[in-house]
């Protein structure tokens, strides 16, 4: 990047990010907006002015995706995309998403100021849904945005308080895409993050160049025994469904941690039946999520993991349910754009790494459509989806720096 006029872009980074974390605040702490309630239209109609205040065209989509478009000066038919998703989890941080926003729209506002207009179109998206908080859907946005959703699936389905998905898209203003007409014209989509792990602040390191997205198998697991009396039933007698679970979960995990990055393991919830202080637990569901940068890798990892837990259970006479429900193949991003990410991290000497994404995001589901990158910046101890989310305010800074200097080099080289 040229000179930069680094505190105003500092001034209005801060300022846009207090402006959006006031919309949604939580009165227990951080941010609560889900889609299609009234902050969540409040946010998006904010991001709206802001676009417009820089001269951007502006528009919504039928379900809620805002668009703020600077047209090519020499090849207005190609577009350069950027930006993120504008919900939150309930009880959130104030960067999961908005963050990504406002890096966009700052960086494409910064070189519209310096540069003029781009050579091939800039555009921003915030987009409407992606975290699944309120409604069993997820990727709304980006699903509609690259033409993928299924209406069906979200037609009649409710939140928590029965308010239907459809009633509260209507209400908000919006309704579900006709014909879902997926986009030619998009050459390059850079999505800005806070990374939600702590890789780079324990690297000391300021950005990550994602370039790829880990795959997800998730499952439920039950085992079943026999419930029995705590004080009577000799050990050798039981078929406690909860040994059963210990014993898988251990090698399990000894396995995991011997192969090590970037394959992970969690064992992350445990129902056990009765769940009582005097009864040898009968039956017990557990959940496992597994993930892995190599697709084939995941499946042979997932599998070999499948077979023990049968094995374990035949051993201790127990029944066993596997139901594998997610099953979420690895995204690799668009080496082309990792390059020029990469290259101007050098250029700039930013304190950066390669690295791939363990969570999901929005370009896991544009990657395979349109070229696609990830920025990352550092997570304050790695913590997200938590009122206590943060980064340090010159590591947003670094990030929007950065998101100016890979769009002018798609932009406007």
């Amino acid at each position: 990047m040229k000179e930069v006029q680094i505190m105003e872009l500092e001034k209005v980074v801060d300022e846009r990010l207090k402006k959006l974390s006031s919309i949604g605040s939580d009165p227990t702490g951080g941010m609560t907006r889900l889609l299609y309630s009234d902050s969540w239209l409040e946010a998006q109609k904010y991001v709206k002015a802001q676009m417009e205040s820089t001269g951007m065209a502006t528009k919504f989509d039928d379900v809620g995706n805002l668009f703020g478009r600077i047209e090519g000066s020499e090849t207005p038919e190609e577009t350069i995309m950027t930006g993120s998703h504008i919900d939150t989890v309930v009880n959130g941080g104030t960067l999961d998403g908005q963050f990504g926003v406002v890096a966009s729209l700052t960086a494409v506002q910064f070189l519209q100021e310096k540069y003029g207009a781009p050579k091939r179109s800039l555009e921003v998206i915030s987009m409407a849904e992606e975290e699944g908080s309120r409604f069993p859907t997820v990727f709304w946005g980006s699903k509609n945005f690259v033409g993928i959703a299924n209406n069906d699936e979200v037609k009649d389905v409710a939140d928590a308080n029965g308010k239907k998905f459809a009633d509260e898209m209507h209400r908000q203003g919006f309704d579900f895409s006709a014909k879902q007409t997926r986009r030619d014209d998009i050459k390059a989509f850079v999505e800005e993050h806070i990374e939600q792990g702590s890789i780079l602040e324990r690297e000391h390191e300021q950005i990550g160049v994602v370039n790829s997205i880990a795959g997800q198998r998730r499952y439920d697991i039950t085992l079943k025994g026999e419930a029995n009396h705590a004080g009577t039933t000799p050990l050798s007698y039981r078929h406690d469904a909860v040994y059963g679970m210990a014993k898988i979960v251990n090698i399990a995990l000894d396995k995991a941690h011997e192969i090590g990055d970037p394959l992970v393991l969690t064992f992350g919830k445990v129902v056990p039946k009765p769940n009582t202080v005097n009864v040898v637990p009968g039956e017990v569901l557990f959940t496992m999520d597994c993930r892995h940068t190599d697709a084939d890798y995941l499946v042979k990892f997932t599998t070999e993991i499948e077979n023990m837990m049968r094995d374990v259970a035949k051993e201790m006479g127990l029944d066993i349910n596997i139901d594998l429900w997610m099953d979420e193949k690895p995204v690799p991003m668009s080496q082309k754009i990792v390059d020029t990410i990469e290259s101007q991290a050098k250029a700039g000497k930013y304190k950066y790494r390669v690295m791939h994404s363990g969570a999901g995001h929005d370009s896991q589901i544009i990657a395979p459509v349109y070229p696609t990158a990830m920025i990352f910046v550092p997570s304050i101890n790695g913590v997200s989806h938590n009122p206590a989310e943060n980064t340090k305010f010159e590591d947003l800074v670094e990030g929007v720096k950065l998101m100016a200097d890979t769009l002018y080099q798609l932009a406007y080289k």
